[in-house]
């Protein structure tokens, strides 16, 4: 019997993959009008974003520099999605592609590939994933919006395959294991378990994007809380956020403030767990790794741990399957249906 021919594209924001692109990389990135959003915008934008691209590249270089010269993300995310493929090949002929949004393989590239793939061979069934477990109008929506204008104008040849949304994936039950299953390596590093402070971490949202009613904030609490109840630790926890850029007001309490704040209340023994992150890249390896460690040993942290990301790991591996598979198996117009609201000006990230 044939297997039905599916595809699949991964949708992340990419990195650098050298420090000639760390400028052109910003540069697409504030050129995004879901990022530089203001009346007159379509005739400012392209200035602006290479003046911003500009003024920030050195200093980001140097943190790229400081984790080997490039962005680990697209490597490892072509290493999800050759694992994807092989977790598939029992049900579905299965091809992933990567679409990054501000770095190559860009969304365009992504388009193109999905096109020629299904001329070779028509694909049954498209599934767009994009690896952002938590939904949010900066990412999900974004990469989402940035690939329909692309295919809108690079149709793939009729006749067209299924295209089926997994627009997120915060409480599924196989990511919520894999990531107490990283969790707990990670506390294994310490030596006496009962000392340690959970930090949950995820990537900060100004809080206008909250109040015209993007959904990020509360998936992430949402997260956490299964997380917490899936490990069932005694461990005090809390939940920040990193990665603030601009002068607006930012989801709180940030990342920075509260390595401040728990070594004054005696906890010295921390854990940081990337919480919206499902790669290895700049925020985890350097904001974290290198950043926030130093200000926590600065501020009387005794030991400084961080959940490794979830990379490849057979276990998120095997719930972006599971994913797929019921995204396949769903009533068309089930699997297609959109419950996001739609709203202007997601937040910047880097």
């Amino acid at each position: 019997m044939t297997k039905p021919r599916l595809g699949v594209v991964l949708f992340q924001l990419g990195g650098p993959d050298s420090p000639a692109a760390v400028e052109p990389f910003l540069y697409n990135l504030f050129c995004d009008p879901d990022i530089i959003d203001f009346p007159g915008a379509w005739l400012a934008r392209r200035p602006l974003a290479w003046w911003i691209a500009h003024r920030r590249a050195a200093i980001v270089g140097e943190h790229y520099e400081a984790i080997g010269g490039h962005s680990p993300i697209r490597r490892l995310t072509e290493l999800q999605a050759r694992r994807l493929e092989q977790a598939l090949a029992p049900d579905f002929d299965a091809r992933c592609f990567l679409a990054m949004r501000y770095w190559h393989p860009l969304t365009l590239e992504a388009v193109e590939a999905v096109r020629s793939a299904h001329r070779d061979a028509p694909l049954d069934m498209l599934v767009l994933l994009p690896l952002y477990p938590q939904y949010s109008f900066a990412t999900t929506r974004s990469s989402l919006k940035e690939w329909r204008r692309v295919s809108a104008q690079s149709r793939v040849p009729s006749p067209s395959p299924r295209e089926i949304v997994i627009e997120e994936f915060h409480l599924h039950p196989q990511y919520i294991g894999a990531l107490v299953r990283n969790i707990e390596t990670a506390l294994a590093r310490f030596a006496d378990r009962s000392k340690v402070h959970l930090v949950f971490s995820a990537h900060g949202l100004p809080l206008s994007l909250i109040a015209r009613g993007d959904p990020y904030q509360r998936q992430v609490q949402e997260t956490v809380a299964a997380v917490m109840a899936r490990g069932g630790w005694p461990h005090a926890h809390t939940l920040c956020f990193q990665s603030r850029v601009g002068r607006q007001k930012w989801l709180e309490p940030a990342l920075t403030y509260t390595l401040e704040r728990l070594p004054r209340e005696g906890n010295r023994h921390l854990l940081v767990i990337p919480i919206s992150f499902v790669t290895e890249h700049i925020e985890t390896l350097h904001e974290i790794n290198i950043e926030a460690r130093a200000q926590a040993l600065a501020a009387g942290v005794q030991q400084f741990e961080v959940m490794p990301a979830l990379d490849d790991s057979p276990e998120f591996i095997a719930a972006l399957a599971a994913l797929v598979r019921a995204a396949a198996a769903a009533p068309a117009s089930a699997a297609s249906a959109s419950s996001k609201p739609a709203a202007p000006n997601p937040a910047p990230t880097r």
